[in-house]
């Protein structure tokens, strides 16, 4: 469990499945940027009962407020190589925008997994225009790179990604 003053990181518990599967297969909330294909609510089960959405390929945690609300979501998972790991996010709530939980969980993620691995480079994808997820990734410290066009198909269109990226190096000079 990751702690900071606004929300808590932390694993799915099985009490927390049913709002989970719900509020990750809500479409109207998912907006412009996420893709509409969802897992169905007996796959997601049966997922969670194997693994508990952990695995050396990608862990999952829920962004939870300080009233024990689940607010979105927070996972790396696998990228190209094996010192990178890439960090995805996704607030369930529009209205809750701006107040901080995605940025402080991305943050609090940035520092587990620098302290408790070797990893040397996370990235953030995002697409260009999702103004709210490229400053998160410019407030934890990330760096755009570039752009991979065209590379996700989402309602109906292909869509141009932003590579973001954060080395261990420029992690610790901003801890200093």
């Amino acid at each position: 469990m990751l702690k900071g003053s606004l929300c808590t990181v932390r694993h799915l518990l099985t009490a927390d499945l049913n709002t989970f599967i719900a509020l990750a297969n809500d479409l109207p909330s998912r907006g412009d940027h996420f893709s509409s294909h969802f897992k169905s609510p007996e796959a997601m089960r049966k997922e969670f009962a194997q693994n508990s959405f952990v695995t050396d390929d990608s862990e999952l945690f829920v962004i939870e407020d300080s009233l024990h609300h689940v607010v979105g979501v927070i996972t790396h998972f696998k990228s190209r190589t094996p010192t990178t790991r890439e960090i995805g996010y996704r607030l369930f709530d529009p209205k809750l925008a701006g107040r901080g939980y995605v940025t402080e969980a991305c943050r609090l993620l940035i520092d587990h997994l620098f302290k408790a691995y070797q990893y040397h480079r996370l990235e953030l994808l995002s697409a260009p225009e999702n103004e709210a997820s490229v400053r998160i990734a410019q407030k934890c410290g990330f760096r755009a790179e570039g752009t991979l066009r065209q590379s996700f198909f989402i309602n109906g269109r292909y869509q141009d990604v932003q590579v973001f990226s954060l080395l261990r190096p420029e992690w610790e000079a901003r801890r200093g």
